[in-house]
């Protein structure tokens, strides 16, 4: 399970595959997700609220939908080429299209500076700050 930090809509994701084909998943990698948890954004996003135009308003995924991600945040311990340990207190990720283009339009908190490495620029340029 892994926190889901742009405005897309989801709130909690599960990764369902890895496409590094390795065992676990780094900072800037490729994954694919199942959105578990939706966000609520307004008042019209709660039940009996304004229908159609509210569903689509501030969500552009829904709950069980199938997306790419990439993740920017790990709890385990990842020791970079000048010596430092970085490690952060969750798990993150941001959802992505086929294209790789992210589909929030804002990424929430702090990402890792190895999306640099990997060629992640959008999202670094996104995010308010990364370490």
């Amino acid at each position: 399970m892994l926190n889901c930090i742009d405005n897309s809509g989801a709130s909690i994701v599960e990764c369902v595959a890895n496409l590094r084909m390795k065992r676990h998943a780094k900072i800037g990698d490729r994954i694919i997700v199942v959105v578990q948890k939706q966000r609520s954004f307004g008042e019209g996003a709660g039940p009996g609220g304004g229908g159609a135009a509210s569903a689509q308003g501030g969500n552009k995924v829904r709950r069980g939908d199938i997306r790419h991600a990439i993740v920017v945040r790990t709890a385990k311990k990842l020791q970079r080429k000048d010596g430092s340990v970085v490690r952060f207190d969750d798990n993150a990720c941001v959802l992505i299209n086929k294209a790789g283009e992210p589909i929030g339009s804002r990424v929430n908190g702090v990402v890792g500076a190895e999306l640099r490495d990997k060629q992640w620029s959008k999202i670094l340029s996104l995010a308010p700050m990364h370490l």
